[in-house]
């Protein structure tokens, strides 16, 4: 069965470059369907994304994989955002998984058996891998001071770095950047990403002097860095509980 760290069976689908999904070009007829009911729904959910960071993520079963991400998060209230991650900030970017943010409060309060699938984010916000984009940073200081005492769970549904043209087998782990061998973000990533953006990581790093971590480092989090143990899922089969005889 599928798992979250072994390469897909081959298909069509498993071979290629990931930029272009599989499937036809959107029909004009269906663009303009499209369009017409954008403008009669309310799209709420995603009308209170407010937030949006970029930074890179490692897999947690091979944190010397790394890609950048494009965080789009919205607030639910002071201790918790849930965002949705794409590969890009272009209108074609592709939607590669889900994280949630909580704070220092909020993740003490789990379990250490939750809390090892949690990583931190105030080593990437200390070094400027974790950018603002547009927003010059002495408006986006705040922000940056909130998420780097908050921890996240990231959950890749997409691994496009592997050439995936659809999104193929079981969610996958996520950790954040580290100052260890393999959590070392590649430089010609953090070049790639700079160009695009017309930022400099480098330029970016005074800036960031001041910004602490969580007032505790909790030593469960970031589990691959201390115990060198990474988590992959794995698709069993199992019997279905029925509450009612199938008709």
């Amino acid at each position: 069965m599928a798992s979250s760290d072994k390469i897909p069976v081959a298909c069509p689908a498993s071979s290629g470059d990931g930029k272009e999904p599989m499937g036809d070009p959107t029909k004009t007829t269906t663009t303009i369907l499209d369009k017409g009911t954008a403008m009669m729904q309310s799209m709420k959910p995603i009308r209170q994304m407010s937030v949006h960071v970029c930074s890179f993520a490692c897999y947690s079963h091979d944190p010397g994989r790394h890609m950048e991400v494009h965080i789009y998060g919205h607030r639910v209230n002071q201790d918790f955002l849930q965002c949705a991650v794409y590969d890009s900030n272009s209108s074609k970017a592709h939607l590669i998984g889900i994280e949630y943010i909580v704070s220092e409060k909020l993740f003490e309060s789990l379990s250490p058996e939750e809390q090892k699938l949690w990583h931190s984010h105030d080593y990437e916000i200390q070094i400027a891998l974790l950018v603002t984009p547009r927003v010059p940073e002495v408006v986006a200081k705040p922000e940056l001071k909130n998420l780097a005492k908050s921890y996240g769970k990231f959950w890749c549904t997409w691994q496009i770095d592997r050439g995936d043209r659809l999104p193929l087998g079981v969610p996958s782990l996520m950790v954040s950047p580290q100052d260890v061998n393999l959590g070392r973000i590649k430089p010609e990533l953090v070049k790639k990403r700079d160009e695009e953006h017309g930022i400099s990581t480098e330029a970016l790093k005074p800036s960031r002097d001041g910004i602490s971590g969580p007032e505790k480092k909790n030593l469960v989090a970031d589990y691959w860095v201390r115990f060198r143990k990474g988590f992959a899922l794995d698709v069993v089969e199992t019997d279905m509980k029925r509450t009612a005889p199938f008709p």
